[in-house]
């Protein structure tokens, strides 16, 4: 699918998610989850992923030529890989708790 009809998915991350100190790493946190997101679904979805400072913005946004969707579309969008957007948004969480271990070093 070419780049410019992808499905652009916006993923704001919280710099608390990141520990006390996550403002001080959520930018370079945001560089590395932009090169892992880029492998899921690229087919369909574009992603960028960056700090969500202003909290009264959602952690999820869909976007398709720079134009906002409703959930509507962005649900008519997903259905090409057999998700919903809470669905791709469970699954986006989940990446991004886990890239969080990794790039913080945790050891379970």
């Amino acid at each position: 699918m070419p780049s410019d009809t992808k499905l652009c998915v916006l993923l704001r991350v919280e710099p608390g998610s990141l520990g006390p100190k996550g403002l001080d790493h959520v930018e370079d946190y945001c560089v590395v989850a932009n090169r892992y997101f880029q492998k899921i679904h690229n087919h369909l979805i574009t992603w960028n992923v960056v700090p969500r400072y202003d909290k009264t913005l959602p952690e999820i946004d869909f976007f398709i030529n720079g134009k906002h969707l409703s959930s509507e579309q962005a649900n008519k969008m997903l259905v090409l890989i057999n998700k919903d957007e809470d669905s791709l948004e469970t699954e986006a969480m989940e990446h991004v708790s886990n890239l969080i271990d990794k790039y913080l070093g945790h050891q379970y």
